[in-house]
This record gives C-alpha cells, sequence and structure tokens, in this order.
C-alpha cells in the first residue's frame, strides 16, 4: 500500500493544488489523482514533487505495515482495533491509542487490528508534540503552534496528577497542572518534584478562576449557601486540581450527593450540570461561561506547563515555548474568560 503526505506538506505551506502543479511541473488533475489514491506517482512525479517540497522522497511516500508485537505502545489499547498516533518521545517512538481531546477530533497516522499495525496517512513523528493535561483553551496553542511550525499537537485529557505521572514515564514531552493558589505558591513545583526524579522547568501559561459552576436556575448567592442547599454534585478524579479545590470547599462536610461520579475534566463537569444529572460542580470559568452556567469563584491558579530540563534544547520544546511567548497566542488567551496572562511565558 503506497502512503504519503502530500497534502499535509501542500496545506502546510498554504498552496493550492494548482501552485503545487505549477512549482513541480505537474498537472492540477495529476496532484488530485494522487492525494485521492487514483494514481501511483512514477519515479519522476515523485522526484518532481519532492524537489518542489525540498525534501526527500522517502518524506513524502513509503510502504509501510509492521507487526503489533514490534510496535511500542505508549499504553495498550482499550480496543482489539482502532486508531492510533504516533511522536518520537524521549528517543523512542510511540504509539498513542487514539481518543477524544480537547481540541476535537484529530487525524490519526494508522490502524490497528488483532496483531497487526497500518499507518494510514502517518504524520512525522519527529514534528508531534505531545502535551497532557486539562487546560480547556489548549485548542488555541495547538493552533498557534501549527500555523507558526511544522509541528502538531497531540493534547491528552489528564489530571495534573496523572499529566505528570505520564511524564516521569518518558510518554508524553510535557505536563500541565494547577495545585498552584495565592496562598500555596509552590505547590505546581512541589508536586512535579515529588513524581519526577529529573530536574524540570514549569512554563507558566496562565492564572487562572476555579470555582463551581452551578445550574442557571438555580437562587443561591454565594458559596455557603450553595453548600447548605441540599444540591447533586459531580464530583472529580483524585489527582486533579479541581478535586482539590472541591475538598477545599467541602472541607469535613459529608460528602454530597453525586461526589462520586468523577467527571474526566472541566467540560465533562459543565456537561454533567447542563444536561440535569447534577446541579453543582469545579471547573474553571471559562467552560461554565460557554455552557451558560453561573459561576461562583472559589480561588486563582497557577497553570503551568512541565517538562524536563534537559529537553529545554529540544525543536518541540523551543516550538513550545516560542508559542507560548507569543503575542497572538496572550492575546488570546487574555480575551478568555477567567484568564490572567500577566505572567504568561514566564520559565521557573
Amino acid at each position: 500500500m503506497l502512503l504519503h503526505s502530500l497534502p499535509e506538506y501542500r496545506l502546510r505551506l498554504g498552496w493550492s493544488q494548482q501552485q503545487l502543479a505549477d512549482r513541480s511541473g505537474l498537472s492540477r488533475a495529476e496532484i488530485s489523482a494522487i492525494e485521492t489514491g487514483r494514481v501511483v506517482p512514477s519515479t519522476a512525479a515523485a522526484l518532481s514533487l519532492a524537489r518542489a517540497f525540498d525534501c526527500s522522497v522517502e518524506a513524502l511516500f513509503s510502504l509501510r505495515k509492521m507487526n503489533l508485537q514490534a510496535a511500542r505502545w505508549a499504553w495498550k489499547p482499550p480496543r482489539s482495533s482502532g486508531r492510533f498516533w504516533q511522536a518520537r518521545v524521549r528517543g523512542q517512538t510511540l504509539l498513542f491509542p487514539s481518543e477524544p481531546t480537547l481540541a476535537g477530533t484529530l487525524t490519526h497516522d494508522g490502524v490497528f487490528q488483532k496483531d497487526q499495525v497500518e499507518s494510514t496517512r502517518p504524520g512525522d513523528p519527529e514534528k508531534t508534540l505531545v502535551l497532557a493535561g486539562c487546560d480547556p483553551a489548549i485548542g488555541l496553542l495547538a493552533d498557534r503552534i501549527h500555523a507558526t511550525s511544522d509541528f502538531r499537537v497531540l493534547p491528552l485529557t489528564r489530571s495534573s496528577h496523572r499529566a505528570v505521572e505520564l511524564l516521569s514515564q518518558g510518554l508524553v514531552h510535557a505536563a500541565g497542572l494547577h495545585f498552584s493558589t495565592g496562598q500555596a505558591r509552590n505547590r505546581n513545583s512541589a508536586k512535579a518534584g515529588s513524581l519526577l526524579k529529573e530536574n524540570f522547568r514549569l512554563l507558566h501559561v496562565a492564572r487562572w478562576e476555579e470555582g463551581i459552576a452551578l445550574d442557571p436556575s438555580l437562587k443561591a448567592g454565594s458559596i455557603q449557601s450553595v453548600l447548605a442547599s441540599n444540591l447533586r454534585w459531580v464530583g472529580r478524579e483524585e489527582g486533579s486540581g479541581s478535586r482539590q479545590c472541591l475538598d477545599q470547599i467541602l472541607g469535613r462536610r459529608r460528602k454530597p450527593k453525586g461526589y462520586h461520579h468523577q467527571a474526566l475534566d472541566h467540560h465533562g463537569v459543565t456537561e454533567t450540570i447542563a444536561s440535569g444529572w447534577a446541579q453543582a460542580g469545579v471547573c474553571v470559568r471559562l467552560p461554565a461561561e460557554e455552557r451558560g452556567l453561573r459561576f461562583l469563584k472559589v480561588r486563582e491558579e497557577s497553570y503551568d506547563l512541565c517538562f524536563p530540563a534537559q529537553a529545554e534544547s529540544d525543536p518541540g520544546i523551543q516550538t513550545l515555548l516560542t508559542a507560548v511567548r507569543s503575542s497572538p497566542y496572550q492575546k488570546d488567551l487574555q480575551q478568555l474568560p477567567g484568564y490572567d496572562t500577566r505572567h504568561t511565558g514566564e520559565l521557573e
């Protein structure tokens, strides 16, 4: 099976099929036929296309099929068949079973069935940045990286604790966490230090507001009145910053109805409330306002991306730093409800 990355290369440069035809000497119809798989390019055509993109023929076209036993999965796929992404992390190429992301459904690199994995439209593992965290605005960062570099982002939705665990296992490039508050400014560093066995850096993304999202029909006007009401809550998983915030709110009070029903992320909290299953839950302000829910601020937190100090000079991390420090990205973040960007891009 002939595989190619022709559309990805072309779209990355902003070229139309006609523009690529003009640069390669092929016709637009030939370009279309090759991209859709109707035509296998001749050696001359493949060389002309590679010359137009200033890359090797192998970077554009390949035959790939490999045994599942020889592949290195980041973790065991939850099903016997499905889709996957690939990325180069810490010197090893990893396969990631596809999953829902906060940036939507992403193009997969291949499919697997029982004991075989097969690449279909492979992305470049060397140009893939794997980020684990729970920032509901991660799509803005992914868009900025895509617009200014040839890297793509795989944004895996994970709690703060789990994200740092994946980083410690060498399965992601950077991990997002939000335990630091105005009263405990160093908790992000302390959490990373407790799980990582190497030096690390913290890249500050934003300071955001976290609090209680409420069914808009409720009349409770304060945190105390919410706690005094017999409401059904949606909980958060242990190890998340939101679970820590929820437990801070509840204190020694009896766990409310729904506490053990755990949403996987901030959007999961708001969706559960919007569906009518719960009336209250803890999340950051952005998804609550997007869903039209009421929001009672509890605290402000620092959301940081943690990465190994020795990886700071790696192209992927440098791309990440450049994107977070860029004016367009910071402007986009600043316009979101509950996001403070005064220290965005600072390294600790």
